[in-house]
């Protein structure tokens, strides 16, 4: 059965486990066809109704999907094992331009600001029922939200973008419900709407950002959220204007009950102006983390929202983590204030570095895409040659196939620390592996 891995288990726990440890070990593939449930159960020597439960369970968590007389199969990329199946290795020698980091040289220290953080941790432990949310870093973000033109809602704090997208689509959403999401589009949250029990309902993108006309065909098909990002949109770099924020305000607008998410990472490396939707619709939550600013082990992202939503957040909040942490709360509000970031020059910086290799492509007859943040979008007639040879001629960069649902394949290149004596040798070698491309949309 299936090859030689044999489905075991008499209880559909027991079987969706099986099922599941088989695919994060890779005894059974992305993509590969299970056994019809009556003959998995005549197999097994149990009820029907058990497989079926089992194989329900296991849609439910994103392992496989089913397609009427088509039966099951795996998915093409399971929510078990993720997109890092495709991740690329990169030899010793061999330029990283895929890691999808900040710059390292653009990250602020962090000694003096976590220093003073802990001297009033000592003064004033936090102890069990404290306010979750430091007063200090309520009011800095409040301010910096206010001055955005992002509604007013409650504010709480999450542990990153991803966590607090997750806490959001888990207060609202059931199994088997409708996410509209970007396509292509940031790989975690593809692999996260899918482990959640959700349905990623791919949503094209331009430089623009999401395009009007997918998103309402998205809803009118019934997705239930929506998950967007304003700026720095990993990994095309489009970023929302306000024409294009206009449409899409249109297009929720008709859809009141859907719950808008929007992911405003690129807040402090983009000298782009925001576009925010929300409050177009009754359930909405904006995020900023501080990740690409000040560094990914923060762990910090801010979140507002209706009340409705904040407070189921709040609530299951309480029940697992709590809060937080207060210490690196006030680190960040001391960050803030003193200005270790200047976002003018950071911006700026990762502009440079974008605009230069989109310019040598173009000389070079290919077409990139990266209106904002630090990676450039290459789409490409055949993704996995583009990338093996490029890696054969010392560059490594991201294969598209880790960011996109539906979309056509393409590369990412992280130039976050590309220099400008690289930027030549890096579009030859581009234009080498990929030939000539026509700008086109990411779909």
């Amino acid at each position: 059965m299936l090859g030689e891995y044999r489905i075991a288990g008499r209880r559909a726990a027991d079987i969706s486990a099986n099922i599941e440890r088989a695919v994060g070990e890779g005894a059974l593939e992305p993509g590969q066809p299970l056994p019809p449930m009556r003959e998995l159960a005549v197999t097994l020597g149990v009820n029907p109704n058990t497989v079926a439960a089992a194989y329900r369970t296991l849609r439910e968590r994103g392992v496989i999907e089913t397609h009427g007389r088509r039966g099951s199969r795996v998915r093409p990329k399971p929510a078990t094992t993720g997109r890092e199946k495709v991740r690329l290795d990169v030899p010793e020698g061999v330029r990283d331009l895929a890691d999808g980091n900040p710059d390292p040289a653009l990250l602020p220290p962090l000694a003096s600001a976590f220093a003073a953080a802990a001297a009033r941790a000592d003064r004033e432990p936090v102890l069990y029922g404290a306010d979750p949310v430091d007063p200090g870093l309520a009011r800095a973000a409040r301010a910096a939200l206010d001055a955005d033109g992002v509604p007013a809602g409650p504010l709480t704090v999450a542990s990153g973008s991803l966590d607090a997208v997750e806490r959001v689509l888990a207060a609202h959403l059931r199994p088997g419900d409708g996410v509209a999401v970007e396509d292509p589009g940031w790989g975690r949250t593809l692999d996260l709407v899918p482990a959640l029990g959700l349905r990623p309902v791919p949503v094209g993108v331009d430089d623009e950002g999401p395009l009007p006309d997918d998103l309402r065909a998205a809803l009118e098909g019934g997705a239930r959220a929506v998950l967007i990002t304003d700026r720095a949109q990993n990994p095309t770099g489009a970023s929302v204007t306000a024409a294009r924020a206009r449409a899409l305000r249109s297009v929720l607008a008709d859809h009141p009950g859907v719950l808008l998410i929007e992911d405003d990472h690129g807040h402090g490396i983009v000298d782009l102006p925001l576009s925010p939707l929300a409050g177009v619709t009754r359930h909405w939550a904006f995020v900023r983390s501080v990740a690409k600013a000040y560094g990914p082990d923060l762990r910090l992202a801010v979140l507002t929202g209706d009340e409705v939503t904040v407070d189921r957040v709040r609530g299951r909040q309480r029940l697992g983590p709590g809060w937080v942490s207060l210490l690196v709360q006030r680190a960040v509000v001391l960050l803030w204030g003193d200005g270790a970031v200047d976002g003018t020059a950071v911006a700026s910086a990762y502009r440079e570095r974008r605009e230069a290799l989109i310019a040598a492509l173009a000389e070079r007859g290919v077409a990139a895409h990266g209106r904002s943040g630090m990676n450039v979008w290459v789409p490409v007639p055949d993704e996995t040659g583009v990338v093996a040879r490029l890696l054969h001629a010392g560059w490594a960069v991201s294969p598209g196939a880790r960011f996109r649902l539906s979309a056509g394949p393409g590369i990412r290149i992280t130039v976050s620390t590309l220099t400008e004596q690289e930027t030549g040798p890096l579009a030859d070698a581009v234009a080498s592996a990929v030939g000539p491309v026509s700008s086109r949309t990411y779909v």
